[in-house]
């Protein structure tokens, strides 16, 4: 597919995947036709049964600055196209969230409203020491509503969401690994590089046992109880794969297990 807002990119064995913001020169704000090829993306990747790692990047000097302003205003005096329903954008951030495969915001520059709500969509966030984030949708008369009330509470706990929130304050990436809320800090030069090696690494592991787990740490959000129900559950599934058996053939055999994700 040919995509006019994103770039998408694949690694050489087809378990990587690079979804790259492409509006450079807008820092990668976001629009409405980018909401709509992201949540797209997120549908065609979920049905590659190849991937296992899925890497969010903006091009140029920043990840992304947010909801591109001329949407912003435009729906503030009514003369822009009315913003499709609330759910639907939602969709092209969820899917990072609720895949089966692991999925890393890799950071740079500005990670401001939607775009810091798009790294929170991630289950790992690796920021270049330049990175500056913020949710500053209070300054416009609303809220962080595509996920970042549900997902930067479980990072930095209820009452510092709600200061972040509430003030709009910006903070850089020494906060946001102070917080909890970035895997890791790097020099800018040395972000790639990170990045990819991780998500080699992670590629590498059992795809079942990583989709399960997030299911199960997912479950966790509900309650310990139901974290514990939901992680029974999959090991049983686990235990009866393909890919478990061959794990205790590679350890037997002394070498690095290939999983097919049966």
């Amino acid at each position: 597919m040919t995509w006019k807002t994103l770039r998408v990119e694949r690694n050489e064995a087809g378990t990587i995947a690079q979804v790259r913001l492409d509006r450079p020169d807008k820092r990668n704000a976001q629009t409405l036709e980018l909401w709509d090829e992201l949540r797209r993306v997120g549908v065609a990747l979920q049905d590659d049964p190849t991937l296992r790692v899925v890497v969010v990047s903006g091009a140029g000097h920043s990840f992304s600055a947010g909801i591109d302003l001329g949407v912003l205003l435009g729906q503030a005096t009514g003369a822009s196209t009315p913003l499709p329903e609330v759910e639907l954008v939602q969709h092209a951030f969820r899917w990072l969230r609720e895949s089966r495969f692991a999925t890393i915001a890799m950071v740079q520059g500005y990670a401001l409203g939607a775009g810091c709500q798009l790294a929170l969509a991630c289950d790992l966030r690796i920021l270049a020491d330049d990175a500056v984030m913020a949710l500053p949708e209070i300054e416009f008369g609303i809220f962080p509503d595509l996920g970042g009330c549900a997902w930067l509470p479980e990072l930095v706990g209820s009452a510092k969401a709600k200061e972040l929130i509430f003030t709009a304050d910006r903070f850089d990436a020494a906060e946001a690994l102070r917080l909890g809320l970035a895997n890791r800090v790097v020099p800018r030069h040395q972000l790639e590089a990170v990045t990819a090696e991780l998500a080699e690494r992670i590629a590498a592991k059992a795809p079942l046992g990583i989709a399960a787990a997030k299911r199960a740490i997912a479950a966790a959000e509900i309650s310990a109880d139901e974290a514990l129900r939901v992680s029974a559950t999959e090991v049983r599934k686990l235990l009866a794969s393909a890919d478990f058996r061959e794990a205790g053939r590679a350890a037997l055999e002394k070498r690095a297990p290939r999983y097919q994700g049966r």
